[in-house]
C-alpha cells in the first residue's frame, strides 16, 4: 500500500485508547463547567444553576452529558435568591457555534443584579449587548456591552435589571444580530 503507513497494533491500541480518555475527560469538562453552554455555579449556597440550550424563560435546559434539566431554583420560584449588587447571580451564556447564544431565553427578578459570563464557542468574534430590549436592538451607544470575545474566551459584564422590561441581549458583530444572534430576557415579579 503506497502512501500509507502502519502503526504497531499496541501503539495503536494505546494511541485510540488516549483518544477516548480525552474524549471522555471532555464530556466530563462539559458536564462540570468548562465548555459547551453547561457551567456549574454554587450561587447564593443553593443548588447548582447550568447553563444550556433554551426552554421557558430562565429555566435551562438539558444537559451535554446526562439529558437531564437543571433542578436550579429560577425566578418565581420558591426559595430563589435573587442576586444583589454586592452578590450578583451568575448566569452563564455561550456565544456560538454560529450566529447563537445558549441559553436564549433568561428569567431574572425585577431588581436583581446578575453577572453575566460569556465564552466564545468557536472561530468567530462575538460581542454581548444587554439592556432594555429596544436600545439592544437598535445597537444604542451606551448601552452595556462586551466587544471582541473571541475563540474560546469570557469575558463578563453585571448589570441590574431595575426597570419593568423588556429586556435582550445580542450580538452586533457584523452580521450576527441581522442572522438572528439575539435573546430574551423575561422580568419575573
Amino acid at each position: 500500500m503506497s502512501g500509507s503507513v502502519r502503526v504497531p497494533r499496541p501503539l495503536a491500541i494505546l494511541a485510540g485508547g488516549a483518544i477516548l480518555a480525552g474524549a471522555v475527560a471532555f464530556g466530563a469538562l462539559l458536564a462540570r463547567g468548562t465548555g459547551g453552554g453547561w457551567w456549574p455555579v454554587n450561587g447564593h449556597g443553593g443548588p447548582w444553576h447550568m447553563g444550556g440550550y433554551g426552554g421557558p424563560p430562565g429555566r435551562m435546559g438539558p444537559n451535554a452529558v446526562t439529558g437531564a434539566l437543571s433542578d436550579a431554583l429560577q425566578p418565581g420560584d420558591a426559595g430563589f435568591v435573587a442576586g444583589t449588587p454586592d452578590r450578583p447571580r451568575v448566569v452563564y451564556l455561550q456565544a456560538g457555534p454560529g450566529y447563537l447564544f445558549y441559553p436564549s431565553e433568561i428569567g431574572v427578578a425585577r431588581g436583581e443584579t446578575v453577572t453575566f459570563v460569556v465564552t466564545t464557542m468557536g472561530p468567530m468574534v462575538h460581542e454581548f449587548m444587554v439592556g432594555p430590549a429596544e436600545a439592544v436592538a437598535d445597537d444604542r451607544e451606551g448601552t452595556p456591552e462586551i466587544e471582541d470575545i473571541g475563540m474560546m474566551e469570557t469575558k463578563t459584564l453585571t448589570y441590574t435589571f431595575d426597570g419593568p422590561g423588556p429586556y435582550a441581549f445580542a450580538c452586533h458583530a457584523e452580521e450576527h444580530y441581522e442572522n438572528g444572534m439575539t435573546g430574551t430576557i423575561t422580568v419575573v415579579g
